[in-house]
């Protein structure tokens, strides 16, 4: 006779993990956002996986299939967008596109590209985050009965800060002066100073971003490097 072996079933979502189960692929920059969204996954139960630009995220793809994609607008060798477009039309389909950006404008194109949905940056509320994925999920993948919503905001390592600090002031100081550099520089550090709670660096990105047009962005970007130099000139923590 064959022999028929059971294996236990996977666990099911529940109130305090109420993404357990979930495989995420996260298609973000940004180390400090990363963590962000790692600490997150980690409380509710998913699992993670990061890629920082289009080519690694469909590296990913090819050997790896996750449940959920949450693509940043905003990378280095293009637009999140792309990526967007290419699983939505994809069969068979990723079962859940969420895109993320800094920018609330990038709600509608990410939709119309195919996105279910769209987080705006910075992601930090547990609650806020967890809703966002909960809400296009069928309800067998949802945790059943009442649930509260955590009201925490999760604490991102600052030593993932400082290496964003660090790679924008390498990308600064490697002599990238074209438009779209700037713009790429412009929008990475401004998201970073948003997630970071840093009004004077999300200022100085934003002001650096409104120069790029006008044909004379360098005091501009002197401005942002030397606040980027003061903040990494601070000790590092232990």
């Amino acid at each position: 006779m064959p022999i028929t072996m059971s294996f236990p079933a996977a666990p099911a979502p529940s109130a305090d993990r109420p993404l357990l189960g979930l495989t995420v692929l996260l298609v973000e920059d940004s180390r400090f956002a990363c963590e962000a969204v790692r600490l997150m996954c980690l409380r509710s139960g998913a699992r993670i996986r990061r890629a920082d630009n289009l080519h690694n995220a469909r590296r990913h793809l090819k050997v790896y299939r996750p449940d959920v994609v949450i693509a940043d607008l905003g990378l280095p060798d293009g637009s999140g967008i792309e990526l967007i477009v290419e699983l939505a039309q994809a069969s068979p389909r990723i079962d859940l596109l969420l895109a993320t950006s800094a920018d609330p404008d990038g709600a509608a194109p990410a939709k119309e590209a195919g996105a279910d949905g769209f987080i705006a940056k910075p992601i930090l509320r547990l609650g806020a985050f967890q809703q966002a994925l909960l809400a296009h999920l069928p309800p067998e993948r949802r945790p059943g009965g009442p649930r509260c919503l955590p009201e925490e905001e999760v604490a991102p390592d600052p030593v993932a800060l400082r290496d964003d600090l660090a790679l924008a002031a390498q990308l600064l100081r490697s002599g990238w002066r074209s438009a779209g550099d700037i713009a790429y520089v412009a929008q990475f550090l401004g998201g970073v100073a948003r997630s970071a709670g840093d009004e004077g660096l999300r200022n100085a990105a934003e002001a650096l971003d409104a120069a790029r047009g006008t044909g004379s962005p360098e005091p501009a970007l002197a401005r942002l490097a030397a606040l980027i130099d003061d903040r990494l000139a601070v000790p590092a923590p232990i």
